[in-house]
């Protein structure tokens, strides 16, 4: 048996690193039939420490091949996050024959006795990403009054036919253009005044999404991820705008004078979106790195540390009360992982219960659907006095993970909690889509109004599942268990 299928804490579905310490995603394009996910990784160390950027690749976005570390630190220092893009047009001249992939992203160099320093650079790869060339022109954007900026997100903007970059920078974020990915102007800056200012402002994303589907109706959206502050409990999370970009601007619009949340837990950090994806396709794909900073140094670990989470498709839907709300949901490819487990219609919540207390499953996906004002609770992950509960509370309108009780805790004393999110205007039914893996919770509500992202550390032995409803008479519309199987490239 090797290594890797004895550690309990890897995710069956989820992608962690082979060995050693993982964060945020970077450089995520889709090339050639590939999605390409690119990571911040530090290959000597169980902790967060000397940057590159790791690598991996999936054709289907449920099973996914680790490649070799694609850059590695220089004299301009360690590769911090950033971006990568298919340069269609060849407007840099990497490429003669046919388009490649460029990376853009934050040279980060610290030197005892001087100031820190951030400069953005390049790289291309003319092999699908096997291998990549650092342009010999590196850094091609410097900023003397920022100490933080980095994380470039680089697109293409269609209407001013010039590339965009977003940057984090401070408490801000910075827009550039550029007509070859080389020569940058400064366009605008976004942040001041509005939004949360707990903590510092990295890995922005921009793109546009239509409402409810319609593109007559599209807005922008701006990402922005919001770095730990010890005087908040909920350690770093992601926020998120809406308004209009018109190529030099982003413009919020007045819902954007609220802050809002990408995910209500504590574990989905740095997310942004994948480039290139095919207009075919038409999707809007993203994926977060599934930890905190508050303690993602100190999460028990055993040859690697730290995961993705699942990958998601964003859309924009306007809710019964009229607000616009970015909603989040599982892509549909994991559904080719399903094994079917429990398949029930219109069954009391006692039926339901005699049918869940038989299973033992470590990493599954559970739907319901059940009326609105109902109250109940699924427990997962069980055994002994282990549980991790998921719920909806009826009277208040808000889901909940509590993971006081879900194993391992000790490593960080903010680590246990009840982290809930409200469910807006349900209509006359709330459906929960729950994602359990073997160190992790995402529940998605009211078709991903309301998300919910939670590391949790059970024992290998608590897979019991068990349900609790403060209504005898409940009825549930539909329950159903699915064990989640990749294929034999999944770690077992």
């Amino acid at each position: 048996m090797s290594t890797m299928t004895k550690q309990n804490y890897r995710g069956l579905y989820h992608f962690s690193p082979k060995e050693k310490w993982m964060n945020d995603p970077n450089g995520m394009v889709y090339f050639k039939g590939e999605y390409h996910l690119f990571f911040q990784h530090h290959p000597k160390g169980l902790t967060w420490g000397t940057m590159h950027w790791g690598h991996a690749v999936t054709k289907d976005l449920v099973t996914w091949e680790e490649l070799e570390i694609a850059l590695a630190p220089d004299e301009f220092g360690t590769i911090f996050s950033g971006s990568a893009v298919v340069d269609w047009h060849n407007t840099t001249g990497f490429f003669e024959e046919e388009p490649g992939l460029v990376a853009i992203f934050t040279h980060h160099l610290e030197v005892p006795g001087s100031p820190l320093v951030e400069t953005q650079s390049l790289a291309y790869s003319k092999d699908r990403g096997r291998t990549w060339t650092k342009h010999e022109g590196n850094p091609v954007l410097k900023h003397d009054s920022y100490l933080d900026f980095r994380d470039p997100k680089v697109f293409w903007h269609y209407e001013t036919e010039r590339w965009i970059m977003i940057l984090a920078c401070g408490q801000t974020v910075c827009l550039y253009h550029s007509p070859d990915l080389k020569s940058w102007t400064f366009g605008s800056e976004f942040g001041a005044g509005i939004g949360f200012h707990g903590g510092v402002w990295e890995c922005p994303d921009l793109f546009p999404l239509n409402v409810d589907g319609d593109a007559s109706r599209q807005k922008w959206i701006l990402l922005v991820s919001i770095g730990d502050d010890p005087a908040y409990a909920e350690g770093s999370r992601t926020q998120y705008f809406t308004g209009n970009f018109d190529g030099l601007t982003f413009t919020p619009d007045q819902e954007s004078n609220t802050v809002r949340w990408l995910d209500h837990g504590r574990d989905n950090y740095a997310g942004v979106s994948w480039s290139d994806i095919p207009r075919e396709d038409g999707r809007r794909l993203f994926i977060g790195w599934m930890s905190n900073w508050k303690y993602a140094n100190l999460t028990p670990a055993e040859g690697f540390r730290g995961a993705m989470t699942l990958p998601r498709e964003l859309k924009l839907q306007t809710g019964k009360d009229g607000g616009i709300t970015l909603v989040q949901k599982p892509v549909q490819e994991l559904e080719s992982a399903r094994v079917p487990v429990l398949a029930l219609a219109n069954v009391t919540g006692a039926e339901a219960v005699q049918a869940l207390g038989s299973l033992q499953l470590d990493s599954y996906e559970l739907n319901v659907v059940i009326p609105s004002g109902s109250s109940l609770a699924f427990k997962v992950r069980t055994a002994g006095l282990e549980e991790t509960v998921v719920g909806v509370n009826g009277v208040r309108g808000e889901l909940y993970v509590d993971r006081t009780k879900s194993g391992l805790h000790d490593f960080h004393e903010q680590f246990r909690g009840v982290h809930t999110a409200k469910l807006q205007s349900p209509g006359e039914s709330i459906d929960l889509h729950i994602y359990v893996d073997r160190s992790s919770v995402e529940v998605f509500a009211n078709g991903g109004q309301a998300v919910i992202t939670d590391l949790i550390y059970p024992d290998a032995e608590s897979k019991g599942i068990s349900l609790a409803a403060d209504d005898d008479g409940l009825v549930l519309a539909s329950l159903t268990v699915y064990a989640l199987s990749p294929s034999a490239k999944a770690l077992d």
